[in-house]
């Protein structure tokens, strides 16, 4: 002890005290020279990195866009990949979260200027001196989001290891300076990544809790705080005993700071971990063909004929016609932000509101799933089992290999292995190999071992289908399934697919038969029709009912019954131009060809095309175009867009009095009556049925006075399909999905449709009246009671 304090007099007393004290200052005010560059440096990005002012002042600016139902409820979204950021404010958040927040991770927020000198040197003495993991951290919350924010990897050791938190401190205080202390915090909760694409604290409260970050309780705001320490170690999904600890911790710091009472922590920190957790995938929730659709539609690009393959033509006029008159159509290319640059739908953070309503868009995809998983789809496999040629039909035993085989070549597997210069011969060798693989049930997703080859023929085997339901004044489309399952079947069999839709196609052909004068009551002798094409070949069309040849038939009851000779006897009162001509004024788009057998149902048409051409039936002869975006937002809240529906006048009152009272004669006591009698609707509506042939597609069209429906069903190919017409038509196929959809509608009175909702009657226009020369059309005459009291 005593050479220690002589040694100490010894320094003093060979460089003097005084020398000692000055060389201390001039260390001192070296560093302080030195601390002043280096931050200097860093600060105007000579050394480190440090983000220019553009980037400082927007430092979020991609955000994913969000797709609302007409009831409010979020469909899904549009984002990057694994940057699921949804954009909100500070007025958004629960002020749980804010006070969790500041009490968890930066209890001096709102007294320092970015760095907290007093936390920095506690975690400097307790965790690097004492090593005390107790000691906390020192970084504060505007550091944190200068981290998550403006930290790129660094390959330079140095600056990563000494400069990273000098760059830290500078970024944050300058932070400080660009915003308030509540636009860093909703910032930071913005920027966070929670985990399971559920980037920023809208994307986690929806995905945890299926919340807004404003209606999150005490506790759920305590979990959330409680994963930015080590989201994937606080992971509620797979660790939920330790998350709820870390939730305990947060609620006490809580309470420590007197953000909540002893009360309330008391209350809380017992209640279990509760989740209402839904994964972020655009192949889950509600309308995810129709989320597709929208997606496709709103960022198509202007049509180029060089983008589309050779047999394509018809697909490249409907796209070039929808750029020009649908607005919808191509809406981010076509519309500039302020900048100039066009919209992205997965950056900007777009608020875009459908016109899809959740309960009828719920009530859609259950009568889909209850029709085709207890009836249907086991009635189908009962048919084939056992069939060597299964799923297809016998017809096709010869083809199975052929048609598996193109099947193959049009799978991403199969496009894969050939990039990889793989020939064919040896791409069908892997494909005859097993593999571990998941495939689709209406019991569920199994996993199994099975070719791919096998995989292809076994998805086959499942019937498809396609529901759209619509608004028939307004145009908005209220539900839209385009299949069975998105996530294994995934094309669009509402607005991509066409398919042949049967005798769905004669309410057009009568319609212009009531239009050059014909009634309902109009009779002709029931016997074979032989009609002429124009180049004198004759046509006679198969069915009829020989029991009733010789008699007269009403043309009401050849529609009620869909009775093909009433129908071709029709045709050959007008021309197939016409008819074709009546088809466009329906919204029917491509080519028609103008045949003697095109009343039958034999062109191709989409079932959105078919729901829109069906409102002129409950709407006084004019069609109204689907609508399925009503308005977008910004991210901002500013309306930047508004759409309605486009309506055109297909014919007159008076053949609309005439076609209402036919097609609800479908309904009362025709092809359709099955509707009424097991699906318990008693409200007003018109309809049809269609089956082509061989029962490759069965459809049905129904309307009441406020909604528009329309379904189809068939296989993937026209070749899977049933072998027998009870089974097979449309009736069996289609209508139950519209009957139990409209049973679970009408049970609902919130929705606004009632059983007692009525047609509109149009005065002095009678059924059975005839057109003459008057400017309307039509004799105006008393309506007779008997169709007065028909929409009473």
């Amino acid at each position: 002890m005593g050479n220690e304090k002589k040694t100490k007099q010894n320094i003093f007393q060979r460089f003097g005290t005084k020398k000692i004290i000055k060389w201390m200052w001039v260390a001192f005010g070296g560093i302080i020279v030195l601390t002043t560059i280096i931050f200097t440096l860093i600060s105007t990005g000579i050394i480190g990195y440090m983000p220019d002012v553009e980037e400082l002042e927007n430092p979020i600016d991609k955000y994913a866009s969000q797709v609302y139902s007409s009831d409010g409820a979020l469909l899904g979204t549009y984002s990057l990949a694994k940057n699921n950021r949804i954009y909100s404010n500070y007025n958004d958040l629960s002020p749980y979260l804010v006070d969790a927040l500041v009490s968890t991770e930066d209890a001096r927020y709102y007294s320092h200027s970015g760095i907290d000198a007093y936390a920095l040197a506690r975690a400097v003495v307790k965790r690097g001196l004492l090593m005390d993991k107790s000691g906390g951290g020192g970084s504060t919350i505007s550091q944190q989001l200068a981290k998550l924010l403006y930290s790129p990897p660094s390959e330079n050791a140095f600056e990563r290891v000494f400069l990273r938190k000098p760059i830290e401190w500078v970024i944050a205080v300058k932070l400080e300076r660009y915003y308030t202390k509540e636009e860093i915090i909703n910032l930071y909760l913005s920027q966070f990544d929670f985990l399971y694409n559920a980037v920023g604290i809208q994307s986690a409260a929806q995905v945890y809790f299926n919340k807004t970050p404003k209606e999150l309780k005490l506790e759920e705001a305590a979990t959330l705080i409680g994963m930015c320490k080590n989201p994937s170690y606080f992971n509620p999904k797979r660790y939920p005993e330790r998350t709820k600890e870390r939730r305990n911790m947060v609620l006490k710091l809580m309470y420590e700071n007197d953000k909540i009472t002893k009360q309330q922590f008391d209350s809380v920190k017992n209640t279990p971990l509760t989740l209402d957790f839904k994964r972020v995938d655009h192949k889950d929730g509600l309308a995810p063909y129709f989320r597709e659709y929208l997606r496709m539609t709103m960022s198509a690009k202007k049509p180029s004929r060089s983008n589309y393959a050779s047999w394509q033509t018809e697909q490249y006029k409907r796209d070039s016609l929808s750029w020009e008159n649908d607005p919808l159509y191509g809406w981010c290319n076509k519309n500039k932000k302020p900048d100039g640059s066009s919209y992205n739908l997965s950056t900007d953070g777009l608020k875009i509101y459908t016109s899809i309503d959740s309960r009828m868009q719920q009530y859609a995809e259950e009568a889909v799933t209850e029709h085709f998983s207890k009836k249907l789809q086991p009635l189908f496999d009962k048919e084939k089992r056992n069939r060597s040629y299964a799923p297809f039909a016998a017809s096709e035993a010869k083809n199975v290999d052929s048609i598996l085989y193109r099947a193959m070549k049009n799978t991403d597997r199969f496009r894969d292995l050939k990039k990889s210069g793989l020939s064919e011969k040896e791409i069908y060798q892997i494909f005859k190999k097993p593999v571990d693989m998941k495939v689709f049930s209406w019991k569920g997703e199994i996993d199994t071992v099975m070719t791919p080859w096998d995989s292809i023929r076994y998805h086959k085997s499942f019937l498809r289908t396609g529901f759209m339901a619509m608004d028939t004044h307004t145009g908005y489309v209220k539900a839209y399934v385009g299949g069975i399952d998105y996530k294994y079947f995934q094309y669009d069999m509402v607005n991509m697919g066409r398919r042949q839709i049967g005798s769905t196609m004669k309410p057009f052909l009568y319609t212009l038969s009531m239009e050059g004068g014909m009634t309902p009551c109009d009779e002709m002798l029931y016997e074979p029709q032989t009609l002429y094409d124009e180049l004198g070949r004759p046509y006679t069309p198969r069915g009829g009912r020989t029991a009733k040849f010789g008699e007269m038939v009403s043309i009401k009851w050849g529609l009620q019954n869909s009775d093909n000779l009433v129908t071709t006897y029709l045709m050959g009162r007008t021309s197939p131009y016409a008819l074709a001509r009546m088809m466009h004024s329906f919204g029917i788009t491509g080519k028609i060809d103008p045949v003697v057998s095109m009343a039958l149902g034999t062109h191709d048409v989409s079932i959105a095309e078919m729901v829109a051409a069906y409102t002129s039936f409950a709407n006084k002869g004019i069609k109204t175009s689907p609508v399925y975006v009503t308005h977008i937002e910004d991210q901002f809240g500013n309306i930047i867009a508004n759409f309605t529906a486009k309506m055109d006048e297909v014919f007159s009152e008076a053949t609309y009095m005439k076609m209402l009272d036919m097609l609800r004669g479908v309904i009362d006591g025709g092809t359709g009556w099955r509707i009424k009698r097991d699906y318990g609707v008693t409200a007003p509506m018109g309809g049809k049925t269609g089956t082509t042939q061989k029962n490759a597609d069965g459809w049905f069209m129904a309307f009441t006075p406020k909604l528009s429906t329309g379904c189809w069903v068939g296989g993937e190919d026209p070749t899977i399909h049933f072998d027998y017409t009870s089974d097979g038509q449309g009736a069996s196929m289609a209508l139950p999905v519209v009957g139990l959809f409209m049973k679970k509608l009408l049970a609902n009175p919130k929705l606004g449709y009632t059983q007692s909702d009525q047609f509109t009657m149009i005065p002095g226009y009678g059924i059975c009246d005839r057109a003459n020369d008057e400017e309307d059309g039509v004799i105006p005459e008393e309506t007779p009671p008997e169709i007065e009291n028909m929409f009473k």
